[in-house]
C-alpha cells in the first residue's frame, strides 16, 4: 500500500505484446496453485525493510531485566541511528519497538545510577562534613577517600543526566514516529488511482503485465527447481512419502480429529454447556495444528533436495501463516454454526439459518486467503503498482459481495426462510429478536461492505481494500471472542459453581457456602470477560498497524482550533468526550444488567435491596462518566462552580419540588423504609411498589394500573407499609352470636374452619377469643395468619364460608351487628337444608 501512495496513478506507457494475456493467466495460475491465503493484515504489502541501525540487533537484549546495562553512549548511538523521518519502505512498527526498547534500557540505567548515587551520598555522609576553611584538615586517607568518592559521584551524576536525556528523547522520537505512521497511513488511504471502470486502469495493467509475468515465472522456476532437485535426489521416495503423508494428514487427520473429539470429550465432561464450547475450541485448535503440520511436512519434503531460495522460503512462511488463518476461519465458522449437529451449535439460530450460512465461512476464508497470498507474492517478486491495485480492487469487491450476500441471508424473514426450507424449528432466541449489539455489528458490516465497493469504483482502491479486510478481520475477531467468552463462562460455571463437579467437592471438603462458590464463579467469569474484551480491542486494531496508546495521543492538526477565553474547544477533545460518554454509559448498562441477571441471583439479597443497589450504581456511575467527559474537555470542577452558583438561584425559586423529590429518593434508596415489592397504603393509594426512581415511585394498584407518587410524599406523609416488619398477613374476624349460644362449641367450630384451610399458618397458630358481651350479644374474635397479606382477602372469604356452613350444620346462628347470619333450621324439617338468609 505504501507503493500505492508513493507512485499514485502514474500511467505506464509501454505497449503490451500479444502474449500478455497468457502471461497474466500464468500469474493467476501460480497464485491458485499455492491455494493458501495470507494474513488479514494486508496493508503491509512489502517485506520489512532491513534495520536502519545496529539497534535492531540489540533490541532483544535491551528489554531483559537480567541483561547487563548498556552504556549511555551506546544507547545514544542506537537512538541516533533510527531515522528521524520514516520512508515508505520502513517498518514503522518495528522502529517503534526499537525506540521503546532503547527507552526502557535508558530507564533501567537511570534507576541503577540513581541507586548508585544514593549509595555514594550515604558513604560521603559517613565520612562526615567537609572541613570548613580554617578548620583542621581531614586525615590523609579520609581526604583521599572523599576525593575519590566525589569524583566517582560526578561521573555517575553526569551519566544519570545523560540517561534521563536519552529516555526523554526516546519518548519524543516514539511520538514522532507514531505521528508519521498515522500520516503515511492516512495518505495511503486517501490516494486515488484510476478507477477499475476506466480504460486507463486496464491500460496500466497491460503495460505492466510483461514485467510482472517475468517475475512470476522466475519465482515459479525457483519453486520447480527445488521440487525437481528433490525428485532427482536419492531421497525421491522420502519426498513422495512426505507428500502422501501431508495429504493424508490434511484430509484424513481433520476428519478423524473431529470424530475422536465428538466421541471422547462428552464421555469425560459433565452434562453441561462446557461440552459444546470445549469441543468447539478443541476442534479449532486441533484443525489448525493438523493443517499447519501437514503443510510443514510438505515443505520439509521439498527441502530434501537442498537449501531453498530466499524467495521460496518467503513463500513457505507466507503459506504456513495463511494455512493456519484459513483453517482457523473455516473451523470457527463450522463450530459456531454446527449445521449437522444442532445440539452442539453455539449460536442461537435455527437449523434452516445455519444451513443457509454454512458456505460463507469457506467463501470468506478462501477469498481472503487467496487475496492475501497474491499480495504476498507481489511483495516477494516486486510486482508493479498496477498488479497491486488489481489485487486490492478484486479482493475488496469479492469480499464485499460475499459479506453482502451473507447479510442478506441473515436478515431474511425467519418465518419465510423456514417455510421455504421446510423448517419450523427456529431457535427461541432468534424468534425473540437479536440483541442490540448484534444489530449494530450487522449494520456496520453492511455499511463497510457498501463503502468498500464504492471506494473501489471511485478509485480509492487502498481505502476500499482496507475497509474490506478490516470488515472480515473484525468478523473473525468478534466470532473468536464470542467463542472464548462462552468457554470462559462454562469453565467457571463447571469448575467453581456449587452444582459443578469440582465446586461440589470444594463445598464438601472445605465447607464453603454454595452461594459463595456461585458468586465466585460469576465474578471470575466477569473478570475474564473484561480481559477478553480488552484483547479483542487490541486485535481489532492489529490490521491498522497501530497500538492502543497511539489512538489517544494528542497533537493532531485538529487541536486548538477554537479559543473561548481560557477554554480551548478542540474537535479531538469533543470526540474524546463523546466516546467517553457513550462507552461509559454502555459500560454502566452492561454492569447493571450483569449484576441484576448474573450476580445478584446467587446472593441472599432481597429484590428491593438489589434494585436499590443497581439504581444507586447507575446514578454514581453517571456522575463519574460525566465528570470524566468534562475533564476530557478541559472543564474541571472549579470551572463549573459558577454554573452551580447560578443554578442555586433557580433551584431556590422554581426547582424546589424537583430537588425535594430527588433528595427524598436518595433517602428512600438509602434507608429503604419502602422498597420494591412492598405493599403500601398512602392515603387513598394502596398497592405494590414496583420501582423506586430518583424522582418518583411507581405503585401498581389492584386493577393493574400504575400510580406515580413523588418521593417527597413518602417522607412528609404517613405511609402504612403492610410488609415492612413481616411478610405474613393476618385474617381477623369478629363474629357476634346470641347470648344463649354454646360458646365453647362456637369456638371449636371456628378453630376447625381455620385449621382446615391450607393457607392458614400453623405457627403462629390461629386463636379464637371471647372479646366481650354487649347488649345481649357475644363477640368472638378469631385471628389466623397467612404467608402474605395479599392472600388475606381470599382466605378470609374461604374461612367465612366454612364457618357459616359449620354453624348451619351445628344448629348455631349469628346475630346482629354481623353482616351475615345463619337462621336456625326448624325442628320438624330436619331432612331439609336449612335456609340461608342475609340481613343488615
Amino acid at each position: 500500500m505504501h507503493r500505492l501512495s508513493r507512485t499514485g496513478a502514474r500511467p505506464l506507457r509501454r505497449r503490451l505484446p500479444p502474449q500478455s494475456a497468457r502471461h497474466l493467466w500464468q500469474w493467476l495460475v501460480l497464485a491458485c496453485c499455492l491455494w493458501l491465503g495470507g494474513t488479514p493484515a494486508l496493508a503491509q504489502t512489502r517485506p520489512a525493510a532491513a534495520p536502519a541501525s545496529a539497534a535492531a540487533s540489540a533490541v532483544d537484549t535491551l528489554g531483559e531485566d537480567n541483561a547487563p546495562l548498556p552504556s549511555v553512549d551506546e544507547l545514544r548511538k542506537q537512538l541516533d541511528a533510527i531515522p528521524a523521518k520514516l520512508g515508505e519502505e520502513d517498518d514503522g512498527r518495528k522502529l517503534l519497538t526499537e525506540v521503546a526498547a532503547i527507552g526502557t534500557a535508558a530507564e533501567r540505567v537511570v534507576a541503577q545510577r540513581t541507586s548508585d548515587l544514593a549509595d555514594l551520598d550515604r558513604r560521603l555522609e559517613g565520612l562526615g562534613p567537609t572541613p570548613e576553611k580554617g578548620a583542621p584538615a581531614d586525615a590523609p586517607d579520609v581526604a583521599e577517600q572523599r576525593t575519590a568518592l566525589n569524583k566517582q559521584r560526578g561521573v555517575i551524576d553526569a551519566e544519570l543526566k545523560l540517561a534521563r536525556l536519552v529516555a526523554v528523547d526516546a519518548e519524543q522520537r516514539s511520538a514522532e514516529i507514531g505521528r508519521q505512521r498515522r500520516a503515511l497511513f492516512q495518505a495511503a488511504l486517501t490516494t486515488r488511482v484510476d478507477s477499475p471502470l476506466a480504460p486507463a486502469f486496464w491500460r496500466s495493467l497491460r503495460y505492466a503485465a510483461p514485467g510482472d509475468s517475468a517475475r512470476l515465472q522466475a519465482l515459479g522456476a525457483n519453486l520447480r527447481r527445488a521440487v525437481q532437485a528433490t525428485l532427482d535426489s536419492p531421497r525421491r521416495g522420502t519426498f513422495l512419502g512426505y507428500l502422501a503423508l501431508a495429504v493424508a494428514l490434511a484430509v484424513g487427520g481433520t476428519w478423524l480429529a473431529e470424530r475422536v473429539l465428538v466421541r471422547a470429550l462428552p464421555a469425560r465432561l459433565p452434562a453441561t454447556r462446557l461440552r459444546r464450547t470445549l469441543l468447539a475450541a478443541a476442534a479449532v485448535v486441533a484443525n489448525v495444528l493438523i493443517v499447519s503440520a501437514a503443510l510443514q511436512l510438505a515443505w520439509s519434503g521439498v527441502k530434501l533436495g537442498g537449501v531453498l531460495d530466499e524467495d521460496v522460503r518467503a513463500v513457505q512462511q507466507a503459506s504456513l501463516r495463511a494455512a493456519a488463518y484459513a483453517t482457523f476461519v473455516i473451523t470457527l465458522g463450522h463450530a459456531l454454526l454446527s449445521r449437522r449437529r444442532s445440539s452442539w451449535r453455539l449460536l442461537p439460530i435455527s437449523d434452516a439459518l445455519a444451513r443457509r450460512l454454512s458456505p460463507f465461512p469457506w467463501w470468506i476464508a478462501a477469498l481472503s486467503a487467496l487475496g492475501g497470498l497474491v499480495t504476498q507474492v507481489n511483495a516477494i517478486v516486486g510486482a508493479s503498482l498496477a498488479a497491486e491495485v488489481l489485487v486490492h480492487a478484486v479482493s475488496a469487491v469479492l469480499l464485499s459481495v460475499t459479506v453482502a450476500v451473507a447479510l442478506g441471508r441473515l436478515r431474511a424473514t425467519p418465518q419465510a426462510a423456514d417455510a421455504a426450507d421446510g423448517a419450523t424449528d427456529a431457535a427461541p432466541a432468534e424468534k425473540a429478536g437479536r440483541p442490540l449489539w448484534v444489530g449494530l455489528i450487522l449494520a456496520s458490516a453492511g455499511l463497510a461492505a457498501a463503502a468498500a465497493a464504492l471506494a473501489v469504483v471511485l478509485g480509492f482502491v487502498a481505502l476500499g481494500g482496507t475497509l474490506a479486510r478490516q470488515m472480515v478481520w473484525s468478523g473473525v475477531v468478534f466470532a473468536t471472542t464470542y467463542l472464548l467468552m462462552q468457554l470462559v463462562d462454562d469453565l467457571c460455571d463447571a469448575l467453581l459453581s456449587s452444582h459443578g463437579g469440582l465446586g461440589a467437592r470444594i463445598h464438601a471438603a472445605l465447607a464453603i457456602d454454595a452461594q459463595l462458590l456461585d458468586q465466585a464463579a460469576v465474578l471470575l467469569a466477569g473478570v475474564l470477560r473484561v480481559a477478553l474484551f480488552f484483547y479483542m480491542a487490541i486485535a481489532l486494531m492489529a490490521p491498522l498497524g497501530t497500538n492502543p496508546d497511539e489512538l489517544f495521543r494528542r497533537g493532531s492538526k485538529l487541536d486548538h482550533n477554537l479559543q473561548i477565553g481560557d477554554f480551548t474547544l478542540a474537535p479531538q477533545a469533543l470526540l474524546t468526550a463523546l466516546a467517553v460518554i457513550c462507552a461509559g454509559f454502555l459500560a454502566i448498562r452492561i454492569v447493571k444488567r450483569w449484576l441484576s441477571d448474573r450476580y445478584f441471583p446467587h446472593t441472599s439479597l432481597e429484590p428491593g435491596m438489589r434494585s436499590s443497589i443497581v439504581t444507586l450504581l447507575g446514578y454514581v456511575g453517571g456522575v463519574v462518566v460525566i465528570a470524566v467527559a468534562l475533564a476530557g474537555l478541559g472543564i474541571s470542577v472549579e470551572r463549573i462552580a459558577w454554573v452551580a452558583s447560578a443554578l442555586s438561584v433557580g433551584i431556590g425559586f422554581g426547582l424546589q419540588a424537583i430537588v425535594q423529590n430527588f433528595i427524598s429518593g436518595l433517602i428512600l434508596l438509602a434507608e429503604r423504609p419502602v422498597k420494591v415489592g412492598d405493599w403500601v397504603v398512602l392515603g387513598d393509594t394502596e398497592g405494590d411498589v414496583r420501582r423506586v426512581n430518583v424522582r418518583a415511585t411507581e405503585i401498581q394498584l389492584g386493577d393493574r394500573s400504575t400510580v406515580i407518587v413523588p418521593n417527597s410524599e413518602f417522607i412528609t406523609k404517613t405511609v402504612r407499609n403492610m410488609t415492612l416488619g413481616s411478610a405474613q398477613g393476618r385474617v381477623l374476624l369478629r363474629l357476634p352470636a346470641p347470648l344463649d349460644t354454646d360458646a365453647r362449641r362456637m369456638r371449636e367450630l371456628i378453630l376447625q374452619a381455620f385449621h382446615a384451610h391450607e393457607d392458614i399458618l400453623e405457627s403462629p397458630a390461629p386463636s379464637v377469643t371471647l372479646e366481650g358481651i354487649q347488649s345481649g350479644t357475644l363477640t368472638f374474635l378469631a385471628i389466623g395468619y397467612v404467608s402474605s397479606p395479599r392472600n388475606a382477602g381470599g382466605v378470609r372469604s374461604d374461612v367465612l364460608f366454612a364457618i357459616l356452613e359449620a354453624l348451619r350444620d351445628a344448629g348455631l346462628s349469628l346475630s346482629p351487628p354481623a353482616t351475615t347470619s345463619v337462621a336456625q333450621a326448624p325442628r320438624d324439617a330436619a331432612q331439609e337444608a336449612p335456609p340461608l338468609s342475609e340481613r343488615v
